[in-house]
């Protein structure tokens, strides 16, 4: 690669820009547009993400100083404040929605040979919420409480790369368990769920769709044994009973049998319980699988800090969602480069080097191989010399 081109430009070079200019050209993106691109807007929202602007003053002044090196990273219109103000608050933020989930089907297809902690041949999914809290009288669209505004990430993650595979994006107000509405699910693949997407009637309609589920059980849960086969207590299990549910409602939305493990996790002094419709699969299997759902906690620690959807550019909706998927699909290119440079960092180390080497002119395999500076011997990087010599 030519040591004569930055590094913001070879990280944008792994973006498919002709799948990105049918987005646009789905939404009528360039409509009455005369300088200032999509292009120009994605590129200038995902500088943003890499070394953590704050505003849109923040992203015109750190760009205007660069501006000699803006034509040869990709950003032909001139960057100001009041055109990306204009870009996030009028331009369909579908535009982005429709081009992250093509970026993630490309991460997801170099992926697919790791490994989770759970060797499994079928696909793995954990599904939850993260709430990002907002200023009810900034954002009025944005309803959670009387005084308060909320969005919420609904994330299925594939678990295999921690890898967001569907994202919607909702207010406040909406229950967890109306995102199973959204989904189709897909036969063979196991999808685990928190304690809050318990509902029977929307999990008996995925198991006739040939997908199975791991939940958490609720102690209050009705139910008969049906057969319970002898558990290796050693191993943490406590039973593995094939259940029969007895409750008005329950028995009525969910006629056929489920397993209902009980796990003690000896590390936290916690009993789990948990419910499947998977029956060949051993039980500390089963547990392990939750033990996974919390790569999708991990996903949330890591974008919620490192990407910039804590503080948001605009007050619309529509600038809201633009900067939420720009920012997931940064943080999946991120994902695709770290495979296909073969990189051994974390994510995290790769986007903390990122932000200090945007705009240097070296090959960005040179960037993440080079080996840290090592003081002699002897020497403290705090000790401050007293005399010169």
């Amino acid at each position: 690669m030519s040591i004569e081109r930055n590094v913001f430009s070879q990280v944008m070079e792994f973006l498919p820009s002709y799948e990105f200019r049918k987005c646009v050209e789905r939404y009528q993106g360039h409509y009455k547009v005369q300088s200032f691109s999509c292009w120009d807007q994605f590129l200038c929202m995902a500088f943003a993400q890499l070394p953590y602007r704050e505003s849109l003053r923040d992203i015109e002044v750190c760009l205007r100083s660069l501006q000699p090196k803006l034509y040869h990273a990709g950003i032909r219109g001139r960057v100001s404040r009041s055109p990306l103000a204009d870009a996030n608050e009028h331009r369909d933020w579908r535009i982005y929605a429709d081009f992250a989930p093509i970026l993630i089907h490309t991460a997801r297809e170099l992926y697919v040979g790791d490994s989770f902690g759970v060797e499994l041949e079928q696909t793995g999914y954990a599904l939850d919420s993260t709430t990002i809290d907002l200023c009810l009288s900034l954002f009025p669209w944005a309803t959670f409480r009387h005084s308060k505004g909320a969005v919420q990430l609904h994330p299925l993650i594939d678990l295999r790369g921690n890898i967001p595979t569907f994202l919607p994006i909702t207010d406040g107000k909406v229950h967890d368990v109306k995102i199973l509405d959204m989904l189709i699910p897909e036969p063979g693949a196991i999808y685990v769920l928190d304690r809050g997407y318990l509902d029977f009637a929307r999990l008996y309609a995925w198991s006739q769709a040939s997908a199975f589920l791991v939940t958490r059980s609720k102690s209050n849960l009705d139910f008969r044994r049906i057969y319970s086969p002898p558990v290796d207590k050693a191993t943490g299990l406590r039973c593995d009973p094939t259940i029969q549910l007895t409750g008005t409602e329950s028995a009525q939305y969910y006629p056929t049998p489920l397993r209902r493990i009980r796990f003690f996790d000896a590390e936290k002094n916690q009993r789990l319980g948990f419910l499947t419709n998977h029956f060949l699969l051993p039980a500390r299997t089963i547990a392990e699988l939750f033990r996974c759902r919390w790569q999708v906690e991990l996903f949330f620690k890591w974008i919620k800090p490192h990407l910039r959807i804590q503080a948001f550019y605009g007050t619309s909706a529509n600038a809201g969602k633009t900067q939420i998927w720009i920012a997931i699909a940064v943080y999946v290119l991120v994902a695709i480069i770290k495979k296909r440079l073969r990189l051994k960092s974390s994510l995290y180390t790769i986007l903390q080097i990122l932000s200090i080497t945007l705009f240097e002119k070296r090959p960005m395999q040179q960037v993440f191989s080079e080996p840290p500076v090592l003081l002699p011997l002897g020497t403290d990087p705090d000790q401050l010399f007293l005399f010169e010599f």
